[in-house]
């Protein structure tokens, strides 16, 4: 994979958080990128009515993220959902659901470039509902969410890891 700083290189993003702190800490990581941000729910549909993006950096709560994942969706704009006070096995799978591209924790936001490289680089090759982001973070949602957390679900997710997470020896090359 290239380099994820070179390839984001000039990409247009959109970040909705209402956290202003979280805001200027992705600007700052993605600043290889041409950033539009949004505080809200409002300001981010305003940008998405007038522009196209790349993709989309989306908080959940405080900014009706799912909306804006309906909307980013609608426009063909691989999303991914970040977020900490929505970090659950419901909002996770809604996330999928959903449509979004990528569900990860604001705990792993010192990887978002990665994260949204990968994201790009399977969208552009036809892969929107590529797992390998999951793959990456079993191991964080396993000791989040606790033994059996998948339980509750087990067809979902057999099915969703059975068709677009990478297999282990696939995704020990992602890592």
């Amino acid at each position: 994979m290239e380099n994820a700083e070179d390839y984001l290189r000039g990409k247009h993003l959109l970040i909705v958080d209402d956290e202003p702190d979280i805001l200027e800490t992705l600007e700052e990581m993605l600043d290889m990128c041409i950033i539009d941000s949004a505080p809200d729910h409002d300001t981010a549909k305003k940008f998405l009515d007038k522009t196209a993006y790349d993709a989309a950096i989306l908080d959940i709560m405080g900014v009706r993220g799912y909306d804006l994942l309906d909307l980013c969706t609608d426009k063909g704009i691989p999303a991914l959902m970040l977020t900490a006070h929505a970090l659950s096995p419901d909002n996770l799978k809604k996330s999928i659901q959903s449509g979004a591209s990528a569900y990860i924790p604001k705990d792993k936001i010192a990887d978002i470039a990665e994260h949204v490289a990968d994201l790009l680089q399977n969208a552009r090759a036809g892969k929107t509902r590529h797992g390998g982001w999951f793959a990456k973070l079993r191991p964080f949602f396993d000791r989040k969410f606790g033994p059996g957390w998948k339980e509750e679900d087990r067809q979902f997710w057999q099915e969703y890891e059975n068709k677009y997470v990478p297999q282990r020896e696939d995704a020990e090359k992602l890592l």
